[in-house]
């Protein structure tokens, strides 16, 4: 039982970063903005929230320099996507190198250095209920926060006018640009939202899942949230089981160690990665189930007189 609570209590917390970026990056792409800047998003988040969290003692300051330095970097994205046309794979990348870099920098004066980790805020009335209480109802703050942003952002996108006009300039820039829609502006405010999420995920990662600096420490999970989005076929439901999913395996490690059971720890180390491999492979047979669900204009150039 308590090898049980662990891994759900675990699971919830693993996926708390990927939930964030995952879905700032499906309000991005849903608007047809493709970033693959995610990974240096979350790695200049990680950087300027961990050293926010030292200088000054605030997690709230630690959480929101992280997301300030992930909408910068996004701004720069939406500006050369947008505004000068460039091709968004490029620009992506481009963005996600300097993003790693420059957390780098950030973070070079405080590499091995430890913070208190944001303490866990029990449900008063279901944190004491037996098995269940510990297992869902003590975390921290932000694994809530996460679970908020999930019920709204699938509110926003299916039940509201704002979700609508996003999945209309997604579908089809030039005829939302003829019935007087700011498609330039929208797309830019859902890659800024995007960019924020990253910037938070990776704030998340320094502070309080593990609330230290460590050059790496992303160590890929912007890429998961990128190939998430894929998985999930830009549901949010999907993605967030994917979310889910990866944050279980990534703590299957720690699990069969308590069992007793011998397994090289380089193999369990890349499973949650060879299993997102193996699913979006699994997906990708299906060509016209990804196209029913992938916003039409996802990745082209805009093209608006």
């Amino acid at each position: 039982m308590d090898v049980l609570v662990f891994i759900v209590s675990g699971t919830l917390a693993a996926a708390t970063a990927l939930i964030f970026a995952a879905m700032g990056e499906l309000v991005a792409e849903k608007s047809g903005v493709l970033n693959l800047g995610i990974e240096g998003m979350m790695a200049t988040g990680a950087a300027m929230g961990f050293v926010m969290m030292s200088l000054t003692g605030s997690y709230t300051l630690g959480f929101l320099g992280g997301a300030a330095l992930g909408l910068a970097l996004s701004m720069v994205h939406a500006a050369l996507t947008i505004v000068f046309r460039a091709n968004q794979t490029a620009s992506g990348l481009a963005i996600g190198i300097l993003g790693l870099g420059l957390s780098s920098a950030i973070g070079k004066k405080f590499e091995g250095k430890t913070v208190p980790g944001l303490p866990e805020s029990g449900i008063p009335g279901l944190s004491e209920i037996p098995v269940l209480g510990p297992m869902l109802f003590q975390q921290d703050l932000m694994v809530y926060l996460s679970i908020i942003l999930i019920f709204a952002t699938w509110y926003v996108l299916n039940r509201t006018k704002l979700g609508l006009t996003i999945r209309a300039v997604g579908e089809n820039p030039e005829a939302a640009h003829a019935l007087g829609l700011r498609v330039r502006a929208i797309r830019a405010g859902c890659v800024g939202f995007g960019g924020a999420m990253a910037g938070l995920a990776g704030a998340y990662m320094s502070i309080a899942y593990t609330p230290l600096w460590a050059e790496g420490m992303i160590a890929g999970r912007g890429w998961i949230v990128v190939a998430l989005i894929v998985f999930g076929t830009w549901i949010v439901r999907r993605v967030v089981f994917g979310a889910y999913l990866f944050g279980s395996i990534s703590l299957l490690q720690l699990s069969i160690q308590a069992f007793g059971v011998n397994v090289p720890s380089q193999l369990m180390s890349a499973l949650p990665y060879i299993v997102t491999i193996v699913m979006l492979a699994v997906i990708s047979r299906n060509a016209m189930f990804i196209r029913l669900n992938s916003p039409a204009s996802l990745g082209a150039t805009l093209r608006l007189s």
